[in-house]
């Protein structure tokens, strides 16, 4: 397979790993390149038509122009809670084994695949695996989407140190909503980041406020294709 694929990590949930992939989708996407997306595990998904939909998948799906297929997201489960948890609460068994079957096949369709998981490397997913193990799976490099404020130069190396310790290859740092005016903690978070996690910042996407994630990843992409330092990001990435 000749395709191009990377998994987003984070350092915590909640700092924004699906706005920044999508984001990546759609900057790739602008280079006319074809991109798959995948969230192999999500949990606290919504129903509509009787059916449980990864509203993760659909931003991803929207940032590269696509559409949501089943191999796009294999395991919708109902209940926000641990991936492990909320699939024994649904009676569903996670199996490495289809996810690895759904990367395959995106990644015979398309030039690159990004693929999301769920909060950090050290959630659980089935038994004792846990999300580091999926990406060891998949044999995928990783890229780590940090927050900006106080606390997030320790969250960082230690989920950077933790890859590396696992065998994980770690691409680098983005750091994620980043303020217009920043306060004295995140104005040498990225600094630090780059200097002690011995990784590559790959890149500082700007806090864009709204409701709307649609608008909300298309304004961040916007606003880094200005930036020449995007195009270093993407050959970082993904050479």
């Amino acid at each position: 397979m000749s395709c191009k694929g990377i998994f987003i990590t984070g350092t915590d949930t909640g700092v924004g790993k699906t706005i920044a992939a999508a984001v990546i989708a759609r900057l790739l996407k602008n280079r006319g390149l074809s991109v798959g997306v995948m969230k192999p595990v999500t949990s606290g998904c919504i129903e509509r038509d009787g059916q449980l939909v990864s509203e993760d998948a659909e931003l991803l799906a929207f940032g590269a122009g696509t559409t949501v297929t089943p191999d796009s997201a294999p395991y919708r489960l109902k209940a926000p809670l641990a991936p492990s948890v909320s699939a024994s609460l649904d009676g569903v068994r996670i199996d490495f084994q289809v996810i690895a079957d759904c990367y395959k096949r995106l990644a015979e369709k398309f030039d690159y695949v990004i693929v999301e998981g769920a909060g950090g490397l050290m959630v659980p997913l089935a038994g004792g695996l846990l999300m580091a193990d999926l990406a060891l799976q998949l044999a995928l490099p990783v890229a780590v989407v940090a927050r900006p404020n106080l606390g997030t130069v320790n969250h960082s190396l230690l989920t950077t140190f933790c890859a590396r310790t696992l065998g994980l290859n770690v691409k680098g740092v983005i750091v994620n909503r980043y303020p217009e005016h920043p306060d004295q903690a995140e104005e040498y978070a990225p600094h630090m980041i780059s200097s002690l996690s011995g990784s590559l910042l790959l890149g500082v996407f700007p806090d864009i406020k709204g409701d709307d994630e649609r608008a909300v990843v298309e304004g961040v992409a916007a606003a880094l294709e200005k930036d020449p330092a995007t195009a270093i990001m993407l050959r970082e990435m993904f050479d």
